[in-house]
């Protein structure tokens, strides 16, 4: 037993002796090289889209130069018209900016729309509210026809003609008239931006997305009275902001917003006619 036990005791002294002893080498420091990443974002006011785009001003200029140092190839002339460069600009504007143009559009008798957007023209807004109306003309004058159809009890077929009418008569309205006066203003020594015509015309027409909603009631004096004040308005609208631009030209100033408010109330008797006369 004494053998053994001391075989025992000398074999643990043999093992523990074994596993050396680690020192604590007590609290380490680690130390990390500065990053060199950048700070995001970039604290610098970079713009809307990039920091080297800014939109035109309202002048005769149909598009903007091309802003030196950018990393776009540069294009001169009229090939530049046919770049996504040159109308990249004409899309920075956010949710906040369409929703107060929209507003703007809204109160016609202030005239200060131009003054707005004379140094940021978009065609954002002109493009989705004549694309909104497309699809709410259609759909809106299908509901008419076909609720009239069943009061009546008459067969009722879906006019496909309605989409294709609608989008032919929106953007056709706000792309040729702008074009037209931008040549007679040209003419009479008034020139206006392009593109500014192309936004202060887009946006005269959201009042007649409202107008086409409340068309629904049955009523057809109702919808004349709609079709009305929607129209006034518009023509108001563009009348107005362009009152004070095209005093320049002259005696005849008078003759072109004339012209221009009777051009904006013809459009809403034409919806009013194709869209809400019901013929059964």
């Amino acid at each position: 037993m004494m053998s053994g036990g001391n075989y025992t005791s000398l074999d643990n002294q043999k093992v523990s002796g074994s596993v050396p002893a680690v020192p604590d080498p007590g609290q380490v420091t680690v130390k990390f090289a500065d990053s060199t990443l950048q700070t995001f974002p970039p604290s610098g006011a970079q713009g809307k889209i990039s920091g080297a785009s800014r939109p035109p001003r309202d002048a005769d200029d149909t598009f903007s130069k091309p802003v030196a140092g950018s990393d776009e190839p540069q294009q001169s002339g009229w090939f530049r018209t046919f770049t996504v460069a040159a109308y990249k600009q004409y899309f920075d504007v956010d949710t906040s900016d369409v929703v107060e143009r929209v507003k703007d559009s809204l109160f016609p008798f202030r005239g200060t729309f131009n003054e707005k957007t004379s140094s940021n023209p978009d065609l954002y807004g002109p493009f989705w509210i004549c694309t909104t109306l497309i699809f709410v003309a259609a759909s809106i004058g299908t509901f008419v026809t076909y609720v009239a159809h069943k009061l009546k009890k008459k067969e009722w077929n879906y006019d496909i003609n309605l989409v294709t009418w609608s989008a032919g008569v929106f953007y056709g309205y706000v792309t040729i008239v702008p074009l037209v006066l931008y040549v007679i203003l040209k003419y009479f020594s008034a020139p206006s931006g392009l593109v500014q015509l192309f936004c202060l015309y887009g946006y005269s027409l959201f009042v007649f997305i409202p107008a086409l909603c409340l068309s629904v009631v049955p009523l057809e004096i109702f919808r004349w009275v709609v079709a009305g004040i929607a129209g006034f308005m518009s023509a108001t609208f563009v009348a107005l902001n362009l009152r004070a631009h095209i005093k320049s030209a002259g005696e005849r100033w008078f003759i072109i917003v004339a012209g221009i408010f009777l051009l904006q109330l013809g459009l809403s008797v034409v919806l009013k006619l194709y869209l809400f006369t019901v013929t059964v």
